[in-house]
């Protein structure tokens, strides 16, 4: 038995112990006296008896420990040539005074604010404000569609927005003010002010309720962090639902802030003083829990990426920011990686970056295919490490904990749950499953700190979406199966298990087949009704830079392929060779939005994407026109 083994057993067996000792890392207003109380299930609340401050204990810890000259944020923006370093001490000041400037607006304990941002540092100030003062915040992805932001607006009912005058994606510069201005005019709810930052590549037209970011930061007074219950909400994240509605994920600030402590040294092998580059967006679960509270939480350097993987300018600038910042470990999405592989083979902007720091890479959002894992791995000749998690869960169910042991790697999967989460796999009525066998991943309750305690203002859409479906466990709307080692294979959202004559295939088993071929850089597989074996399989791959093979001749070798590796049961036929795949901001392939419309539903465009070009592109392809 390893160091793993023995961790993750205490914390299963006595989990009360495990996570007071881990709360022991944080300062506490109120040191909570129990970690767990269970009276309530399927409403569990972690150190219900404490009371303490996240964003002191993001910040003013730290300076206090005498570490304020640290490097605590870096903001590196390719998109403007910009690069500008906050030490804690800076940071700290920052946000205490924009966190003055909201309670000058009538923000209090409790209260909503929206921020609308691009990736600037504002809105990690703007999000760590709203923590100083006890207040609630809602990120929404800069850029969104004012429809989807009003939504959000009325659910959330904020007495502030945090806006800027624009956001920049890729070489477009678009503008937030008239997003935000429609938002408003479509939301019942109408907030007291907007609060918005002058950005200088578009300068917004102000009304008589805008705030200008700059003006207000020159009179405000400094707000020191009001100490709130641990059970009290940190933020609202809103992710989406099956009824088209979305779900605000409620986040605990206690619970949370013990979660992502221990997560920084054990899982990513971040400490303070070392630096970790997630390159992905404050608007997702990610950005929050590792660009903005975990690496502040451990004392570590935590960068703010505004630009892309490729484009911005060159398929090179992850290793750049690398090389620039002295990076250890790097988290992204699989899709980011694909992106590299496909604009740059062979790795040949590496070599002009000396990108010894990097120790590890992290990968996660959705699927990690083998294919992306071997070509990762391959080039970068440090330890790869795929890991599963959700916006709900807040930090990682499964992964190979680098801080602890590194496991034995097998592609396909993430390795093992960590401490705190018993991971299970059950069949349709309930009953676990053997090792191998495939059905529906679920948590045994409770779940540990950081995991969502319910909905906004809708326990009961959060019991019917997580908790009915079987007695005494999260559903976690994965399917997939645990191997005899113990080893955890997630094969895609339930959804994408598609049943070919009364044969359940999973579409991931053979994305990973098409993936494999040498001439594809990413492939999405879908289930398309048909009138004779109630569904079959169609893949859409897209092909690597340079690549221009016999198209007739490359669907030929994947429909084989896939026959030799699956066999003939998976019926899969149809490839078709494309530009580009549909995906949202965060980089998830949109799999049902292409099965609808396949299937010739009126399917609406997902306002979490990041192109609609693309799906206009792809929409005679998928209909057959």
């Amino acid at each position: 038995m390893g160091a793993y083994d023995d961790i993750f057993r205490a914390s299963v067996e006595d989990p009360e112990r495990f996570w007071l000792d881990a709360a022991g890392a944080l300062d506490w207003h109120v040191a909570p006296t129990r970690a767990l109380d269970s009276s309530n299930p399927p409403f569990y609340r972690w150190f219900p008896d404490g009371e303490l401050n996240v964003a002191h204990n993001a910040l003013d810890r730290h300076v206090e420990a005498g570490r304020g000259g640290q490097a605590a944020l870096v903001y590196d923006s390719p998109v403007t040539q910009t690069q500008r370093t906050y030490t804690y001490s800076e940071l700290r000041d920052e946000v205490a005074r924009f966190a003055g400037v909201l309670v000058g607006l009538g923000v209090g304990v409790g209260d909503r604010v929206v921020i609308y941002m691009p990736m600037v540092p504002e809105a990690a100030v703007a999000m760590l404000a709203c923590a100083r003062i006890g207040a609630v915040h809602s990120v929404v992805f800069g850029g969104f569609a004012p429809k989807e932001l009003a939504v959000r607006i009325d659910d959330a009912t904020p007495t502030v927005i945090v806006s800027a005058s624009c956001g920049i994606e890729g070489k477009r510069v678009i503008e937030y003010k008239p997003l935000l201005d429609k938002a408003i005019e479509l939301s019942e709810h109408k907030p007291a002010k907007q609060v918005i930052l002058q950005r200088p590549q578009a300068e917004a037209a102000m009304g008589e309720n805008d705030v200008d970011w700059a003006e207000a930061m020159n009179g405000a007074t400094p707000a020191h962090p009001v100490p709130v219950k641990a059970t009290d909400p940190l933020y609202i994240l809103y992710t989406s639902g099956t009824t088209g509605k979305p779900k605000g994920v409620v986040r605990d600030g206690g619970g949370y802030a013990v979660a992502l402590a221990w997560s920084m040294p054990n899982v990513y092998a971040v400490g303070p003083g070392e630096t970790i580059f997630t390159a992905s967006d404050v608007g997702w679960v990610v950005g929050h829990s590792y660009i903005v509270y975990a690496p502040l939480l451990a004392g570590a350097t935590t960068i703010l990426y505004e630009g892309k993987p490729v484009g911005t300018p060159d398929a090179g600038q992850f290793w750049r920011v690398v090389a620039d910042h002295k990076v250890k470990s790097l988290f992204t999405a699989p899709t980011a990686f694909r992106a590299i592989k496909k604009e740059d083979p062979n790795a040949e902007h590496l070599p002009e970056y000396d990108v010894s720091s990097l120790k590890y890479l992290f990968l996660a959002g959705e699927r990690l295919d083998p294919e992306t894992y071997h070509w990762a791995s391959d080039t970068l000749g440090i330890p790869v490490i795929d890991h599963w998690w959700q916006t709900e869960t807040g930090w990682p169910i499964v992964a190979n904990p680098a801080g602890i042991e590194l496991l034995p790697v097998k592609p396909g999967s993430p390795t093992r749950p960590l401490p705190g989460w018993d991971v299970q796999v059950l069949d349709t009525a309930g009953r676990p499953v053997g090792a191998g066998e495939d059905g529906a991943i679920v948590v045994k309750l409770p779940m540990p700190p950081g995991a969502l305690p319910t909905l906004w203002n809708d326990d009961e859409r959060f019991v019917q979406s997580y908790m009915a479906a079987f007695d005494g466990y999260y559903l976690t709307g994965d399917g997939g199966n645990i191997d005899d080692e113990g080893y955890v294979y997630v094969m895609g959202r339930t959804d994408d298990v598609i049943n070919v004559a009364g044969h359940r295939l999973s579409t991931g088993s053979m994305e990973e087949v098409l993936a494999s071929h040498p001439d594809v850089a990413e492939c999405a597989v879908i289930g398309v009704a048909d009138s004779m074996k109630g569904q079959l399989p169609r893949g859409f791959v897209v092909l690597k830079a340079g690549v221009e093979p016999d198209e007739d001749k490359l669907r030929a070798e994947l429909v084989q392929l896939v026959r030799d590796q699956i066999g003939a049961v998976a019926s899969l036929k149809d490839v078709a060779v494309v530009a580009a795949l549909p995906k949202t901001r965060s980089g998830k392939i949109l799999r049902k939005t292409m099965r609808g419309i396949a299937d010739g539903h009126d399917e609406p465009v997902p306002s979490t994407i990041e192109s609609a070009d693309v799906l206009d592109a792809l929409r005679p392809v998928l209909r057959r026109e």
